[in-house]
C-alpha cells in the first residue's frame, strides 16, 4: 500500500480507492488533488527535486514504479529526435553504435548523470541532422498505415458492439419490467385462477425467447464514422494481391538413397540382432518427442556403412 501513496499528502489507495496519482518529467508522484493546489497558477516546483514543471505536463501514472514513467517519457521524447533507420546507415556496425548511444542517453536522463553534457549532444544532434529528422518524422511507413487502420477497426467495432449489448440490455430489462408489472395487475384485477394466470405468462415468455432465437443476427458495421469502408487502404492506388491458381496435387515419391556401401540392417533388425545393447535408452521425455534409441543406432549405421565402397577411380569414370 505505500507505493500507491501520495509522498505529500501520504493519501493511499486504501483509504482513498479513487486515489488517481500523477507523474510528471521528473517521474515524482503526486496525487491529482495536490497536483490542482500545488500548481494552481500553472507552473511550480516539484517537492522533493524542486525541479521547475508545469501543470500540463502532468499525466496520470500507469505504471508502479514511478521511474519506469520516467524513463518511458524521455525514451519517448529522445526517439522523436533519433529517428534513423538501418537504412541511413553505412554498415551494421554504425547502426548499433547510433542504437547504444541513444541508451547512453536515456540512462543518463534517467538517473540524471550529466544532465548539462547530455543535453548539449542532443542539441547538437538536432542541428547537424535536422533534415534527416523532418524526413524520417514525415517517412511513414506502409505497414505503420495497416497498422492504424487495423487498430481503428478493431476500436469501432468493439465500440459498436459494447453499445449494442447495452441497448439489447437496457431494453430486456425494460422488457422484463413490463412484462412483471403486467402480471401482478393480471393477478390483483383478474378474476382468473392466479396458477393459470402465471402458466399463461410463463408460455408466453417462452415463446418470445423462442422467437428472439430465429431472428437474424444484427448487421454488423461495414465503414467508418468518416464513411472509409473497412479494409480500404490508405493509398486507393495500390492493387489488390492477385490470387494464386490452385496447381495439380503434390504427390510424395520415395527418396532413392545412393549409398555406395553394405546395405545397413532394417529397422527390425537393429534390435533383433542386438545393435543397440550398448545404446543409451531414450529417456520419457526424448521418448515423447518421438525420439528413440533405435532411431539414433540406426541412422549411425546408415553413416557408418555409406560410402564404404566408393573409390576415386570409379567416381572419375562414372562422371566421365
Amino acid at each position: 500500500m505505500d507505493d500507491q501513496a501520495c509522498p505529500r499528502c501520504k493519501t493511499t489507495k486504501y483509504r482513498n480507492p479513487s486515489l488517481k496519482l500523477m507523474v510528471n518529467v521528473c517521474g515524482h508522484t503526486l496525487c491529482e488533488s495536490c497536483v490542482d493546489l500545488l500548481f494552481l497558477k500553472g507552473s511550480g516546483a516539484c517537492p522533493e527535486c524542486m525541479v521547475p514543471l508545469r501543470r500540463n505536463n502532468f499525466r496520470v501514472q500507469l505504471f508502479e514504479d514511478p521511474m519506469v514513467e520516467k524513463e518511458v517519457d524521455i525514451r519517448r521524447r529522445i526517439l522523436r529526435d533519433y529517428n534513423k533507420r538501418e537504412e541511413d546507415f553505412g554498415s551494421l556496425e554504425e547502426y548499433n553504435d547510433y542504437l547504444e548511444e541513444i541508451e547512453n542517453i536515456v540512462y543518463n536522463l534517467c538517473n540524471n548523470i550529466e544532465i548539462i553534457e547530455t543535453n548539449k549532444r542532443i542539441e547538437a544532434y538536432k542541428r547537424d541532422n535536422r533534415e534527416v529528422i523532418q524526413r524520417n518524422k514525415m517517412r511513414v511507413g506502409r505497414d505503420e498505415y495497416a497498422l492504424e487502420e487495423m487498430l481503428e477497426l478493431e476500436r469501432v467495432q468493439d465500440e459498436s458492439r459494447k453499445k449494442e449489448l447495452g441497448e439489447l440490455e437496457t431494453e430486456h430489462k425494460k422488457k422484463k419490467a413490463r412484462d412483471k408489472q403486467a402480471l401482478i395487475e393480471e393477478l390483483m384485477y383478474s378474476g382468473k385462477d392466479a396458477a393459470q394466470i402465471v402458466n399463461e405468462f410463463a408460455e408466453k415468455a417462452e415463446k418470445q425467447r423462442e422467437e428472439e432465437k430465429q431472428l437474424p443476427p444484427p448487421k454488423s458495421a461495414n465503414e467508418f464514422s468518416t464513411g472509409i469502408k473497412f479494409g480500404q487502404t490508405a493509398d486507393p492506388s495500390l492493387l489488390p494481391v492477385p490470387k494464386s491458381e490452385e496447381g495439380p496435387l503434390f504427390v510424395y515419391e520415395p527418396l532413392e538413397a545412393i549409398t555406395e556401401g553394405p546395405a545397413p540392417p532394417l529397422t527390425s533388425e537393429v534390435e533383433s540382432k542386438g545393435y543397440v545393447t550398448h545404446i543409451r535408452a531414450e529417456t520419457p521425455q526424448e521418448n515423447a518427442g518421438g525420439f528413440t534409441s533405435t532411431i539414433a543406432c540406426e541412422r549411425a549405421l546408415q553413416e557408418a556403412l555409406q560410402g564404404l565402397f566408393f573409390t576415386p577411380t570409379a567416381g572419375a569414370s562414372a562422371g566421365t
